[in-house]
């Protein structure tokens, strides 16, 4: 089980373009084309897979949202934000 964050640890912890929103930590990402979009969204669902911690993404026209919570455990944990911290370093 991983411990849920408080509102202080997540605004200390919270990666560079993430913002709080509604109990998730969130993030749109934009490309130069759709395509460019929907390749790191399948990346993004593999790293996904293989940490086995899913992320809710909206795919539209050269952006994608990617947006992380612990639904286990209720709300933001360390999981979240290493998995936000990893696709900041993939764009």
């Amino acid at each position: 089980m991983a411990d849920v964050l408080s509102a202080e640890e997540i605004q200390a912890q919270i990666p560079d373009g993430w913002t709080l929103e509604e109990g998730e930590i969130v993030r749109t990402f934009e490309f130069d084309d759709y395509m460019k979009g929907v390749n790191f969204a399948q990346l993004t669902g593999e790293i996904a897979e293989a940490q086995n911690h899913h992320p809710t993404m909206t795919i539209g026209y050269k952006e994608v949202e990617v947006r992380f919570t612990t639904h286990s455990e209720g709300g933001i944990t360390e999981k979240d934000i290493s998995m936000a911290e990893f696709l900041n370093k993939e764009v």
